[in-house]
């Protein structure tokens, strides 16, 4: 790993939410964190991250955290509370007391279940959901009716419109893999958009698992766990 850049100790603190930049000074004075080995005695004293650690541990993802998380279903990708229980409220209080804030890379339905990527980097965000990069999203589906081999057509031509949108789908590729089953790929994330598709071919979706994220996927994760990332280096994404 590459050296990070200097930095004041209690910005690195309230940055990866270990507290606030108020709270930094009682944190140092209680001998919980150390430099290079010494108790630390200055929140200001400027400092890499690697010197840095916590009741002897080093703090977490410095430069930025990217993790994948195998999303159960029955939660919501959403910091509203209102809007039921949250993906957030199974993860670590800290990430959300990080600046910025640990955020999902797009959303998954409340019933959907499958890869979600979580970061606080922002670049990362918006490459990842910006249609024109089209990263490929591949979905297992089950339905309330029988998939007619027509439908492989319908979805690869591009020309399908939803309700309410000005523009076609982009051309999506399916795979039936049993009579009411089917793998969807998908390179762009309308609101509800397979399910949306699906509905308008007159079939339910009764069942969605997202199974894989560009090349990110849940395989050996069970429901409701993660596992951080390395942050990739993609040309043309700006990150740090």
């Amino acid at each position: 790993m590459a050296s990070s850049k200097p930095r004041r100790l209690d910005q690195w603190l309230a940055n990866c939410g270990y507290c606030s930049r108020s709270e930094a000074r009682p944190l140092v004075r209680s001998g919980r964190v150390t430099i290079d080995g010494e108790r630390a005695t200055d929140p200001g004293e400027k400092v890499r991250s690697e010197s840095i650690r916590i009741n002897g541990e080093p703090i977490e993802a410095p430069e930025g955290l990217l993790a994948v998380f195998h999303k159960p279903a029955g939660y919501v990708c959403s910091h509203d509370g209102r809007e039921g229980p949250s993906v957030f409220d199974l993860l670590p209080a800290r990430w959300m007391k990080r600046n910025p804030v640990v955020t999902t890379v797009g959303r998954l339905d409340k019933d959907t279940t499958g890869v979600l990527l979580l970061t606080d980097i922002g670049p990362l965000v918006q490459h990842w959901t910006s249609p024109r990069h089209k990263v490929p999203k591949l979905y297992e589906v089950v339905v309330d009716g029988t998939i007619p081999e027509s439908l492989i057509e319908v979805f690869a031509r591009g020309d399908l419109m939803l309700a309410d949108e000005e523009k076609p789908c982009l051309p999506a590729r399916l795979e039936i893999t049993g009579p009411s089953e089917a793998r969807l790929e998908l390179t762009e994330g309308r609101y509800h958009q397979v399910k949306r598709m699906f509905g308008e071919q007159g079939l339910n979706v009764l069942k969605l698992h997202r199974s894989h994220f560009g090349t990110y996927t849940v395989e050996s994760l069970e429901v409701g766990k993660w596992r951080m990332l390395e942050i990739p280096s993609i040309p043309g994404v700006q990150i740090g």
